[in-house]
């Protein structure tokens, strides 16, 4: 390649580099795999190596993201720089030499530096891009393990990882709606400890693990970076796991953290490697980027050799159907493996995939499966010309070289996707089990057409226990909780529909008022719609057209064949007026600290008689908001309005007055 040539790849990569960094480090989102990073990246260092230029803005020249301006900004005594690595274990090897050297875990977290003074917690501020950084203090004194006063009176200064476990990371997911969950912990993580609210963080689980002691004058480590760490661990701080070796005991201290990481709970890319002698460690200086004292090593990862035995497209709610290769079952990082995402059409044909081809395939950050490479390379794959969910016309598109298929089809089943999302959600069926992904999964594979297939699913058993991702328990958790779901109620229904304009709260207004009759709703009058508090002209007119439809009653009709919709029994008048908060409206905003989230708040009010709105308006009574001197729009609004605005606990003096 000319020099001409080589200099537009760089650009192409300092590009491709840069935004894949923003979008992880800053945006907490992933928009490459580690692998696919690492190859850019060495790809930009040989060019760099072979051409002698180094381009502005070049990654191999900077550390960590930009800091947002959310949070106040703070410059570094001393720069952070990131570390060399390696995937040889050869390369760590000749690093170490005769030097006594520290192998610990490399967590994938978020870098944060404490400052301790007179023995408290001073400050706490984020990495950011290794010369300033976040100012984080008042998240930090609410992670899990740190110590908020230390023994040592002097400054202390040392660097740790943030970090948010698997098990956490899973159950602190689930709270979050399908189009707002994290992708990895290590996202997770970061939007946590850079919350502007504290009290959300504390909700998070956050730990941090110290890995480097950058200033305690007047101590005598005896020049031993071990002995920095047993002195931070006598502060009362969780230092990251470490085991001392030498060139000649590597292989046994690989050995050991090869087997833990099986079932390490807490993120980690790989290892590192610390020389113990602090006065020759820092003797060596470092270059532009990294320190000459330590290096990473990142983990390898695991490839099998299997065969292909399918592509099954499948389609989503974009209309973009995905390629997905079926291959003979592998075993990697612990767990049997047989599907992998392929992503779309120019990445199956530049790896010219066919039935039968001998495959490599790895699991990318030990998680998500891949194919790293095919060798046999005998490209006879067909692209569907129609989609596999509803035999509409499918069109390859070309967007800046990348090939994607799409379903032409409008009225695409797959294309429905947010519809089953909201149906199976907390408020309207109540099905767990059922993410949007895996939704995707099954609509992919013809299990799901109508809302009546959901409780249908238990014919597909056999199948669903072969899926990536489930088992024989995970499976028959799902289908007992479709079992628990074909009792429900009217304002689950409605609201499940995805009727137009249709909330959880005009729901159970509607439902309500026609006495949660099913059959006396979907023949429903205006006049009686209008009637309903809440209820305008264009709702109603929009709910009367949703059932006069007749697919959409032709669905309802085949869904009412599956559940069983209760009618509540009605109260007598005299209890109704001796609700606590019959004819309030209250509007919730911001984190709740007393209950679980303000889904239990909003069920309680609902619960003595008061009615829980999305907005604030002149019929509005309160604003609960913790932070009642915030700049939002609902305080702005009710402050305008002249609506009290409360804090959750006058709410609860409030509930608790007498008569």
């Amino acid at each position: 390649m000319e020099d001409g040539r080589k200099i537009t790849r760089m650009k192409e990569l300092v590009r491709l580099l840069n935004d894949a960094s923003r979008a992880y480090y800053a945006e907490n989102r992933e928009i490459m795999s580690n692998l696919e990073y690492d190859k850019l990246y060495d790809e930009l260092q040989t060019l760099e190596s072979e051409t002698g230029t180094v381009l502005a803005k070049s990654p191999t020249m900077q550390v960590g993201y930009e800091a947002v301006d959310r949070l106040p900004k703070e410059r570094h005594e001393k720069p952070m720089l990131s570390l060399d690595k390696t995937k040889d274990r050869e390369v760590l090897r000749a690093f170490i030499g005769k030097q006594k050297t520290l192998i610990s875990w490399k967590l994938d977290g978020l870098t944060v530096v404490l400052t301790y003074n007179g023995g408290e917690l001073q400050k706490a501020v984020t990495r950011g891009n290794g010369t300033i950084g976040e100012v984080i203090t008042p998240n930090a004194r609410v992670f899990e393990n740190i110590p908020l006063k230390i023994a040592y009176k002097g400054e202390l200064v040392l660097r740790g990882e943030a970090v948010i476990s698997y098990p956490d990371f899973e159950k602190i997911n689930e709270a979050f709606g399908a189009d707002s969950q994290y992708k990895n912990p290590r996202n997770l993580c970061s939007g946590s400890v850079r919350q502007l609210d504290s009290r959300i963080t504390a909700k998070r689980h956050v730990r941090l693990y110290a890995f480097s002691l950058v200033k305690a004058d007047g101590v005598d480590f005896h020049n031993s970076r071990m002995e920095q760490f047993r002195f931070l661990e006598q502060q009362g701080f969780e230092v990251v796991e470490h085991v001392v070796t030498y060139a000649d005991s590597l292989d046994d201290t690989m050995a050991y953290f090869e087997k833990k990481i099986r079932h390490f709970e807490i993120p980690s890319d790989g290892l590192v490697a610390l020389y113990d002698d602090i006065a020759y460690g820092d003797s060596l200086g470092t270059t532009a980027k990294f320190p000459r004292n330590a290096y990473a090593f990142k983990w390898k990862d695991e490839e099998a050799v299997t065969h292909l035995l399918d592509i099954e497209w499948s389609p989503s709610r974009t209309g973009l159907i995905n390629p997905v290769a079926v291959f003979e079952p592998v075993q990697l990082e612990g767990t049997t493996v047989s599907r992998a995402s392929v992503h779309n059409v120019s990445i199956m044909r530049e790896l010219r995939l066919g039935i039968g081809d001998e495959i490599k395939v790895y699991k990318a950050n030990m998680i998500i499966p891949q194919i790293a490479e095919n060798l046999t390379k005998s490209g006879n794959v067909r692209i569907p010309e129609i989609c596999p969910v509803c035999g509409g016309k499918t069109r390859i598109h070309d967007s800046q070289g990348v090939q994607t298929l799409y379903c032409e089809n409008p009225e695409c089943t797959a294309k429905k996707i947010k519809s089953f999302t909201q149906f199976v959600s907390r408020d309207a069926m109540n099905i767990d089990g059922l993410s949007e992904m895996t939704l995707e999964k099954f609509i992919g594979r013809g299990f799901i057409h109508s809302f009546a297939d959901l409780f249908r699913l238990k014919e597909h058993r056999a199948d669903i226990v072969d899926m990536e991702g489930f088992g024989k328990k995970s499976c028959d958790n799902l289908l007992l909780s479709i079992e628990n779901a074909r009792k429900t109620t009217l304002p689950r229904l409605l609201f499940a529909l995805g009727i137009p304009n249709i909330g959880v709260a005009n729901a159970k207004m509607i439902s309500q008022a026609f006495d949660g009759d099913i059959a006396l709703v979907r023949h429903a009058a205006k006049d009686q719609l209008t009637s309903v508090e809440g209820v305008g002209e264009v709702m109603a007119d929009a709910f009367i057209r949703w059932f006069a439809e007749p697919e959409n009653s032709s669905v309802l009709d085949d869904l009412l064949t599956e559940i069983e919709v209760e009618v509540p029994e009605k109260r007598s008048e005299e209890s109704a007026g001796q609700a606590r908060f019959s004819g309030k409206t209250f509007v919730i905003t911001g984190d709740v600290i007393h209950y679980k989230n303000r889904r239990e708040l909003k069920e309680e009010i609902e619960g003595l008689g008061g009615k829980v709105a999305g907005s604030v308006s002149s019929k509005t009574s309160y604003l609960i908001n913790n932070d009642s001197l915030s700049a939002s729009t609902k305080n702005r609004t009710a402050q305008k309005l002249g609506i009290p605005i409360i804090t959750e606990d006058q709410y609860l003096e409030l509930r608790d007055q007498k008569g």
